[in-house]
């Protein structure tokens, strides 16, 4: 019988976590399945990426609803040193509300969808306010759902590409894992001019493999300790991923864990009040010799404070700062870039965010049964935009 994060199936299914578990372990299988999609449909990506990029001035937005939004947070600011373009990542969410402000440059644009199911109000909506607010506009759409309204809208459209996710992305569970990875994944292996792809991404694959089964027990440990405060931080895009490890918390404890991020250097002007005695703050350690700096002296000086219950640093590097303290080392990632290090990193957070759901008595493949926040948003009105 299969065992995921250490449960037999049959314990899976009886605490309601069997899907949870599962999708966060076959992460680096759907990853090599992402980027065989990607390379099978090459010549339609080229072609439609060609038509998009011949604008000089163009402007490229990552978009997407909650998890979704975070995807584009880890992503945008290394897209746009690599491409050289202006790459943004701006929540669907606030671009519904506010269209007349994120759209008030009529740039040629493309929106960068990310939406597991595509059947969110609010993918729908922002899609349909960019082609309203700008005259020259294209979409990609990376989705998991090929039945999401997303997907069958950008179907009809000349202006649209739409890149389905591996079936087993379309996570069962409530919680984004796969669909996030993935979908980041292909953005990522789209947008980026950097060359060697395949082999970069079967390195993190193979890195991954490894890493959950070696730091699982850790984790669940770690897990069983009754922080009521977590702190992830992170610099760049990693303070992206550092805000969907937070909100991961948030979803699978239903709230019974209060959870937050932050920048290494913004994490000192006020939110640093929030550190007691019952605290796990989490540093996701970034690879650049630069950035890494200020990484490491914040890890110290939270560790000379003694004021946190626990700080972790998450590295691929092992500074002699990093391992005179609790970390979890990614083995065979010390040259990877920081959008490499999202992958294996963010599976410390998923396994976390899952082990401290059991811990505390939740359901993870449903951690809220009475309704009041559901796996595809409810409750949504869109308002009609007048320009």
């Amino acid at each position: 019988m299969n065992q995921y994060l250490g449960y037999a199936e049959k314990e899976l299914e009886g605490f309601s976590g069997f899907w949870t578990a599962k999708e966060i372990e076959q992460q680096p299988m759907c990853w090599r399945k992402t980027q065989d999609i990607v390379q099978a449909n090459k010549k339609a990506i080229d072609l439609f990426m060609a038509k998009v990029l011949s604008h000089k001035d163009l402007r490229i937005v990552l978009t997407g609803a909650g998890t979704s939004a975070f995807a584009g947070q880890a992503l945008a600011a290394e897209l746009s040193k690599d491409t050289g373009r202006r790459v943004e990542a701006l929540a669907s969410t606030d671009i519904v509300s506010n269209p007349y402000q994120y759209f008030a440059e009529d740039l040629p644009t493309l929106v960068v969808s990310f939406a597991r199911s595509g059947n969110s109000p609010e993918s729908v909506a922002a899609v349909d306010l960019a082609n309203q607010c700008l005259t020259t506009c294209y979409h990609l759409v990376l989705t998991c759902n090929n039945e999401g309204q997303l997907y069958k809208n950008s179907a009809a459209d000349n202006k649209s590409l739409s890149l389905l996710m591996p079936a087993e992305t379309n996570d069962k569970s409530f919680a984004m894992t796969s669909s996030f990875s993935s979908m980041m994944l292909a953005c990522f292996s789209i947008l980026s001019t950097t060359n060697e792809h395949s082999k970069e991404i079967e390195r993190l694959c193979k890195c991954s493999e490894g890493l959950i089964k070696e730091i699982n027990t850790n984790v669940s440990k770690i897990a069983d300790i009754d922080f009521e405060r977590v702190i992830y931080l992170g610099s760049g895009g990693l303070q992206g991923l550092a805000q969907e490890s937070a909100l991961k918390l948030l979803e699978l404890t239903a709230g019974k864990v209060v959870a937050c991020f932050d920048s290494p250097l913004g994490f000192r002007h006020g939110p640093k009040s929030i550190v007691n005695s019952k605290t796990l703050i989490v540093v996701f350690i970034s690879n650049n010799p630069y950035t890494r700096k200020y990484d490491l002296d914040l890890l110290s000086e939270l560790r000379r404070d003694k004021i946190a219950s626990k700080v972790i640093a998450i590295t691929a590097q092992k500074d002699e700062q990093v391992i005179s303290g609790d970390f979890i080392y990614v083995p065979e990632m010390d040259t990877a870039s920081d959008v490499g290090l999202l992958f294996p990193y963010m599976l410390f957070a998923q396994m976390y965010s899952f082990h401290r759901a059991l811990a505390l008595g939740n359901t993870p493949d449903n951690p809220c049964p009475t309704g009041e926040v559901n796996r595809v948003v409810q409750g949504v009105t869109i308002h009609q935009h007048e320009l």
